[in-house]
């Protein structure tokens, strides 16, 4: 640890998955259940124009992960200052410190959900047939096992409500035992 890092008192978790399959929604559900700061990267990339140039083939921006690691990097230690966890979603993790997350939740959903959300979204025959390949190929699934410890990695169901609130109750009672045994 960095001298200038503060020891963190509060878990910070990654929700993470294909597009489509609810990780926005269930990381807030999560922030408000246990009290974590709720941080949409895909958002702040956004706000804060962390991209250069855009790719019109993919329909999308090319992420500049130097500027969006900067700035969460500062986020992240404001929240450790101020006994704050996160939890943070976005499409992809390989890109993120594994130093930042104790826990990564990466959500799967069934195709003709997935297809469905896809659709109701707008999303293009290619853009959408290009996610539904990623999550039929479980590329966010693996490329989680591969950057962090498969100890802290958990695939969790979310096509239904009901699925949802069940993951939301599993990180609630996962956020308990972590503070129990960090705080001690």
């Amino acid at each position: 640890m960095d001298d200038n890092e503060t020891e963190r008192k509060r878990p910070n978790i990654l929700v993470t998955g294909t597009p489509g399959v609810g990780k926005t929604s269930t990381a807030s559900l999560i922030a408000e259940t246990i009290g974590l700061k709720h941080i949409n990267v895909g958002e702040l990339i956004k706000q804060h124009k962390c991209y250069d140039g855009r790719d019109d083939a993919l329909d999308t921006h090319i992420l500049d992960e130097d500027k969006l690691l900067d700035l969460m990097e500062t986020m992240f230690q404001e929240c450790a200052d101020d006994n704050t966890g996160i939890v943070a979603d976005y499409h992809s993790c390989e890109l993120f410190p594994e130093r930042w997350f104790d826990l990564i939740l990466v959500l799967r959903a069934k195709t003709d959900v997935l297809y469905d959300r896809l659709t109701s979204r707008g999303y293009s025959e290619k853009k959408r047939s290009e996610n539904m390949e990623a999550e039929i190929m479980q590329v966010v699934l693996d490329e989680a096992r591969e950057s962090y410890d498969v100890e802290i990695v958990h695939e969790v169901p979310s096509n239904t409500v009901e699925e949802m609130e069940s993951n939301v109750e599993r990180c609630r009672v996962w956020a308990d035992q972590w503070l129990a045994n960090n705080n001690s």
